[in-house]
C-alpha cells in the first residue's frame, strides 16, 4: 500500500518548487526571477497555488480533514442546494448574475490568456453559448452585474495598477454596446441605471462613474477590509461579498452613496482555501446564489427577517454539509 501522507507532501513540494523555479503562479513570472523586493505573493495569488496542490493531494490527506465541511455556511442563511452547470468548459470563474431565464458566468483562461462570458438556461443549468472578451492585454472577466437589459462587463489586464474596458454587453443579442476604458485594473463592477461602481484589485478602492455624463469620475475608498469580488444593486444599495481570508468572507449591505456598510453576514468557505464568497455572487430576492470556484453553483436563502437592516445582528451561524 503507498505511503499516502508521503504521496501528499510530494504534491505539495512540486507545486511549490514550480512556482519559486519554473512556471510562476498564474500568469506570474517565477519568484525566483524577480528582484526578492517583488517576490512577495498576494492573497490572490497564494489562493491559486495552494488550489493546485489540494486538488491532488487531498485525496491522500488524513480524513479529520472532513471537518472542514462544517464551514460551508452563511450568517442567517439557509442552505437550499447546489446546481452544477452542465455542458461548459469554465475555466478559472469570476463572477455570477441570472435574470429570469439564464445563469450567466465570467472566467479566466490564465494559462492562453483569455476571457469569457457563459450563457446558462436557469431551469436546467446546460449550457447555451459563451462569447469571448479579450481586448488585446485585457482578459481578466471579473465579477459582473445586469442592468436593463445589458450586462455590464469588467475586462482588465491581469495585474494591479493597469487596464480595464469596462462593456455594456446586450442580453440578447450579446452584441457590445459601448466600453468605457479606465486606467486600472477593476475586477467587479455594479451596475443601476444611473451609475456604475467599480472595485480594483481586490477593490481596495471604488471607482463611481455617472452613465449620464454629468458627473466626473470619482475613486473612493472601500469601507471594509474584505476583497470585494462581485457585487451588485439591490434596491439602491451595493450588495459586495469577497474573501477575508482562504475559508472566510463577508457579504456586505452598503449604502449609496455615502458608503457606510448598513448590514454584514459572514461566510465561511468550501474547502481549505476557497471561501464561499471568493468569486462570483447574485441576490435575487431572499435567494443567494455563490460561485467560489468551478461549475458549482450553491444556492442559498437569507432569512426573512434579515430585511431590516436596523436589526440587532446576532452572531449565529447555519452549520451545513455539502449537498
Amino acid at each position: 500500500m503507498p505511503d499516502t501522507s508521503r504521496i501528499a507532501r510530494l504534491s505539495w513540494a512540486r507545486v511549490m518548487y514550480d512556482v519559486f523555479n519554473r512556471k510562476g503562479c498564474g500568469d506570474n513570472p517565477p519568484l525566483s526571477t524577480l528582484p526578492k523586493r517583488n517576490r512577495k505573493m498576494s492573497l490572490r495569488e497564494m489562493r491559486a497555488t495552494l488550489g493546485a496542490a489540494l486538488s491532488f493531494s487531498l485525496p491522500f490527506l488524513p480524513a479529520a480533514a472532513d471537518t472542514h465541511e462544517q464551514s460551508l455556511a452563511i450568517e442567517h442563511a439557509q442552505y437550499y442546494g447546489t446546481e452544477i452547470l452542465r455542458n461548459s468548459l469554465l475555466f478559472h470563474v469570476q463572477g455570477v448574475d441570472l435574470d429570469s431565464k439564464h445563469i450567466w458566468v465570467t472566467s479566466v483562461d490564465i494559462w492562453n490568456h483569455r476571457g469569457y462570458l457563459h450563457e446558462f438556461d436557469r431551469a436546467t443549468g446546460v449550457f447555451l453559448q459563451r462569447l469571448e472578451l479579450t481586448d488585446g492585454a485585457r482578459y481578466h472577466t471579473g465579477g459582473f452585474s445586469i442592468a436593463d437589459h445589458s450586462l455590464w462587463v469588467p475586462v482588465a489586464e491581469y495585474k494591479p495598477n493597469s487596464t480595464t474596458v469596462l462593456e455594456e454587453i446586450d442580453t440578447d443579442s450579446l452584441r457590445i454596446r459601448r466600453k468605457i476604458r479606465v486606467a486600472d485594473h477593476l475586477g467587479c463592477v455594479a451596475a443601476s441605471g444611473h451609475y456604475l461602481v467599480a472595485g480594483n484589485w481586490d477593490s481596495q478602492q471604488f471607482y463611481v462613474i455617472d452613465l449620464t455624463g454629468q458627473e466626473p469620475m470619482r475613486v473612493m475608498r472601500n469601507p471594509s477590509t474584505t476583497n470585494y469580488q462581485d457585487m451588485k444593486f439591490i434596491d439602491g444599495q451595493l450588495v459586495a461579498s469577497g474573501y477575508r481570508s482562504w475559508v472566510s468572507g463577508t457579504i456586505d449591505w452598503i449604502d449609496f452613496p455615502s458608503m457606510k456598510i448598513v448590514k454584514t453576514l459572514h461566510t465561511g468557505a468550501i474547502d481549505y482555501v476557497n471561501s464561499l464568497t471568493g468569486e462570483g455572487m447574485s441576490l435575487q430576492g431572499h435567494d443567494l446564489y455563490v460561485l467560489p470556484k468551478d461549475d458549482r453553483l450553491f444556492h442559498f436563502r437569507i432569512d426573512a427577517d434579515q430585511n431590516d437592516i436596523g436589526r440587532k445582528k446576532q452572531n449565529r451561524f447555519t452549520a451545513l454539509t455539502p449537498g
